[in-house]
């Protein structure tokens, strides 16, 4: 494939240029839900109802217990009042990385409406049995793929893969695919929302709820 290439100098000076101002929407503490979980539901209703591509992508950063940070985007899959659920290999990096250190962070950004939110908390499995009702509504040949991939593992070649997925269509013939033993969800329980809103001169809005002791979400307004 040919493409135009860019000088380091010239390509920092391309991205120093690119510059959006945001004046869709505001935020304020006056009208944001009492509950982070029904000020997220909000919003999210508000970026399926625009349109907003793969609205339930989210960017899941973890870390190593000596502090090294990892990230990547999955889909969330689950939502409730206990939290946030998304589906993975158990022998991933970012599952063993989950499993070192159980906490973990959410970002949501719904560009068409200027938005992003930030969710902080601990994660824990979900049970076999219910990653198992998951998976059994998943496409049958994406549940194959669950069990062709050693996911985060080398594989010589694409090749490689495509022989491994043929020889778990041909040992799963039918659509009663059962669960793989290394994959299942993960629920990432909230200890910290925070709502961002684009404004103009970069003044932007954020509002963040913490949870306390006692169980209550703390409400404040951050500085942009």
């Amino acid at each position: 494939m040919l493409y135009e290439s860019h000088e380091p100098d010239q390509l920092s000076e391309a991205i120093a240029r690119l510059r959006k101002e945001y004046t869709q929407h505001s935020l304020d503490l006056a009208d944001v839900a009492p509950d982070p979980l029904q000020q997220f539901q909000l919003w999210f209703d508000e970026a399926t109802r625009a349109n907003v591509p793969e609205a339930n992508a989210m960017h899941l950063a973890t870390c190593t217990p000596d502090g090294r940070p990892s990230g990547r985007m999955v889909l969330l899959k689950g939502l409730s009042s206990e939290g946030l659920v998304f589906y993975t290999n158990y022998e991933s990096r970012k599952a063993e990385e989950l499993e070192a250190n159980p906490w973990a962070a959410l970002t949501f950004f719904w560009q068409p409406l200027e938005r992003q939110v930030r969710i902080e908390g601990r994660v824990r499995r979900k049970t076999a049995e219910q990653s198992a009702a998951y998976f059994r509504t998943r496409p049958y040949e994406t549940r194959i793929g669950a069990w062709a991939s050693p996911q985060s593992r080398v594989i010589a070649s694409r090749a490689e893969l495509e022989v491994r997925f043929q020889a778990m269509r041909e040992r799963f013939p039918d659509d009663d695919t059962p669960l793989p033993p290394y994959w299942g969800g993960y629920l990432v329980e909230p200890h910290h929302y925070e709502f961002w809103q684009g404004r103009k001169n970069r003044l932007h809005d954020r509002i963040a709820y913490s949870r306390q002791p006692e169980g209550c979400w703390q409400r404040v307004r951050l500085a942009p």
